[in-house]
């Protein structure tokens, strides 16, 4: 028992003929292939179902599991009164699974339900599931701001529990594709829309889930799709899994991607544990990274500072060059995760004796400091990606003029209040943009009198 099958599917509620009444034959082939998936289900006869909704609750750094007995819900909200839904959900799986997260310290639970109700992205997956299958137990799952990776991670966990509990279980992850395909459609036309649908389908259609993962954010923003976190984390209860995949469908005459898929598990395969496959990708990186790496690591796996040179390795003392225990710098230390910000703290001048010892330092603030973010997981150590700036000393000057949002960092001050950012950072373009920042970062108002100041950096990765 486990993981039985996995299934890619929309939720438009105009597919449902009570809400349609009629529109519904535009997306024929999208409804016939979502008959197709409840024909599937119900020979398939799980005993938990795990829809995956971005509709149900969503929270920027935890993923929601609903909780509850039961659930109801209808399609009231698309003038459908009389189709409603009456869910049992299965609590002991909901249980295990949040003492499991729990456990794990990953950000995942019961907490912070907001409404009770089923939503659409649950609803209409389930219209087509009870046609043809009336047995199973539901579990409602939400998506979060967080990273892809850990998106697919949940999925792991979700699949860890239906093998302890030997629940035969099926994956529904329910999301649209692009809402920006057509000029006359509801939102409109972006060039991204087409892409990814195109992009998003290939990848479903050879069971890519490693390269679901490598979306970039900013791409999926511009493509405005809606299910690719549902179909990341369905792609992580397969991990380390071969997988036969079928495309039924996919559809985008409204303007809006419908796309709808069948994964069927077909045994072990190490070739596709794609999260470790992802830490292999990323590189140890210059002295200073893998100083701030071993920093890090100390702290998140031990909870202590890194002592220098008792646990550093020699290989990496004799890395590091002569100047970085004997010169101060003001360093910053950033941290992404599956291209995502994760974590930066720095200092604009040196606090401590070498270069070395801001590094260690400013390491561990960049991981359990940060106020933007929750401190990191030991889970999420292999994957990061970590780069050192050193600040040379900073130099005034009279205007925007003598800045370069490339080559120099600024700092803008007022009074006691400073605020400073680094160059050559991704989506800042100009001065302006570079000062507007700076200030905002130091609390500085437009209309308030300011300083400037330039600094030059050496960007360590």
């Amino acid at each position: 028992m486990g993981i039985c099958k996995g299934y890619m599917v929309p939720h438009p509620p105009l597919i449902v003929p009570e809400v349609g009444r009629g529109g519904e034959a535009q997306i024929r082939e999208t409804a016939e292939s979502y008959d197709r998936v409840g024909r599937d289900i119900a020979e398939t006869a799980p005993d938990t179902i795990v829809i995956i909704s971005p509709h149900s609750v969503m929270y920027g750094d935890y993923f929601h599991i609903s909780p509850g007995k039961t659930a109801r819900g209808d399609l009231g909200a698309f003038r459908a009164p009389g189709v409603v839904f009456e869910e049992k959900y299965d609590t002991e799986f909901v249980s295990f699974l949040e003492n499991l997260l729990r456990a794990e310290g990953f950000p995942g639970g019961t907490r912070g339900q907001k409404e009770k109700d089923l939503d659409h992205g649950t609803m209409v997956p389930l219209y087509f599931i009870r046609k043809f299958y009336k047995g199973g137990k539901i579990i409602r799952i939400g998506l979060s701001g967080l990273p892809l990776a850990d998106h697919y991670k949940l999925g792991t966990y979700i699949r860890r529990v239906a093998e302890e509990l030997g629940r035969k279980t099926v994956i529904v992850a329910s999301g649209d594709l692009s809402h920006k395909l057509k000029e006359d459609g509801p939102y409109g036309l972006d060039p991204m829309g087409p892409v990814y649908d195109e992009r998003i389908m290939e990848a479903a259609g050879k069971a890519d889930f490693g390269g679901m993962m490598e979306f970039d954010e900013d791409f999926l923003d511009q493509a405005a799709e809606c299910g690719h976190r549902s179909f990341v984390i369905m792609a992580g209860t397969f991990d380390g899994v071969d997988v036969k995949p079928e495309v039924l469908s996919h559809q985008d005459v409204t303007g809006v991607g419908y796309g709808i898929c069948i994964f069927e598990p077909l045994g072990a395969d190490e070739k596709r544990c794609f999260l470790m496959a992802m830490a292999e990708k990323i590189t140890d990186g210059s002295a200073y990274v893998k100083l701030a790496r071993a920093s890090i690591g100390m702290f998140v796996r031990n909870g202590r500072k890194l002592r220098y040179p008792e646990d550093v390795s020699s290989g990496l003392q004799a890395e590091l060059p002569p100047e970085a225990l004997t010169d101060r710098a003001g360093a910053f230390v950033s941290v992404h995760k599956n291209g995502m910000l994760r974590g930066c703290i720095g200092t604009i001048g040196p606090v401590q004796d070498s270069i070395v010892e801001e590094i260690i330092s400013n390491g561990i603030s960049a991981v359990s400091r940060d106020p933007r973010f929750d401190p990191v997981r030991e889970d999420e150590l292999d994957l990061l990606e970590i780069s050192v700036d050193i600040l040379g000393k900073p130099e005034p000057v009279d205007g925007p003029s003598e800045l370069d949002v490339k080559r120099y960092g600024v700092i803008v001050s007022c009074g006691g209040r400073r605020g400073l950012l680094l160059p050559d950072l991704e989506g800042v373009d100009t001065v302006a943009e570079q000062i507007s920042i700076a200030m905002r970062k130091g609390g500085i108002r437009p209309d308030e009198p300011y300083r400037l100041e330039r600094f030059e950096v050496v960007r360590y990765k």
